[in-house]
């Protein structure tokens, strides 16, 4: 039987066709494993040039940490503070929250950001309560703007699917004097809920939960007096969720 030229051009332009196949398979699984378990872009030097800049852009993209923002406009955000002292016990609640956390669910260990509380945003059920806690002797409200919170260092980092705990150390501001505190704390990422809780709006939410204690004489709030009626130790739950739009 003839051989004829156009016959083996084909057979070898199949051939060509399958090993290149092959070889794009390959590199689609390499690339696959390598970005799922690392954010370094390590590829044989066989690699060519296009697959090897996407695989570091990829790489780079999925390794990004993302910015979360807690100014929430529903104003669902919230602290709540608690003093427990013998003759009377305080509780109330702050709204007035905002801030940035840069997290990656990669990386939580690498978490950083400031979550801001107006003090002005204070707020307790009895008028007189209020207006002493926002007085110069007890906030200094109008002196001081801000309570604030800025992580630095995160330990003891656990993740279980969306949700990791950490103690976080971190500055704390009241009323002017920043103290260094560690704080356990829950963050949750929800990815690609952000439209749950903000209609219309694409993208991924982090939320936090955490539960600390403070000692007002140690932010200069009048320490060591009226301790049967205003307790020294405030008890402190936030529960905030930020957002991360796409």
């Amino acid at each position: 039987m003839t051989n004829y030229p156009e016959k083996r051009s084909l057979t070898n332009a199949g051939a060509k066709m399958r090993r290149r196949k092959s070889f794009i398979s390959y590199g689609v699984t390499f690339l696959q494993n390598a970005l799922r378990n690392s954010a370094f872009c390590i590829l044989p030097s066989e690699f060519p040039l296009s697959l090897l800049a996407l695989a570091c852009l990829n790489s780079a993209a999925l390794a990004a940490p993302q910015t979360f923002d807690f100014k929430d406009p529903k104003g669902v955000n919230n602290a709540v503070f608690k003093l427990d002292a013998p003759l009377e016990a305080v509780n109330g609640n702050a709204t007035g929250i905002s801030g940035t956390v840069t997290f990656d669910p990669a990386d939580p260990a690498a978490t950083k950001g400031k979550i801001v509380v107006a003090s002005s945003s204070l707020h307790v059920g009895n008028p007189m309560q209020q207006q002493h806690m926002l007085s110069d002797k007890w906030l200094n409200a109008a002196g001081y703007p801000e309570i604030s919170f800025e992580a630095k260092e995160l330990k003891n980092v656990r993740t279980d699917g969306d949700a990791t705990t950490a103690d976080v150390t971190g500055a704390f501001t009241l009323k002017g004097i920043s103290k260094d505190i560690t704080v356990p704390v829950k963050f949750t990422f929800l990815k690609d809920k952000l439209g749950q809780r903000v209609p219309n709006q694409k993208g991924d939410l982090l939320v936090i939960r955490a539960n600390f204690s403070i000692k007002r004489s140690d932010f200069g709030i009048m320490p060591g007096q009226m301790e049967e009626k205003v307790s020294d130790t405030i008890e402190l739950t936030l529960s905030i969720a930020g957002a991360s739009p796409r």
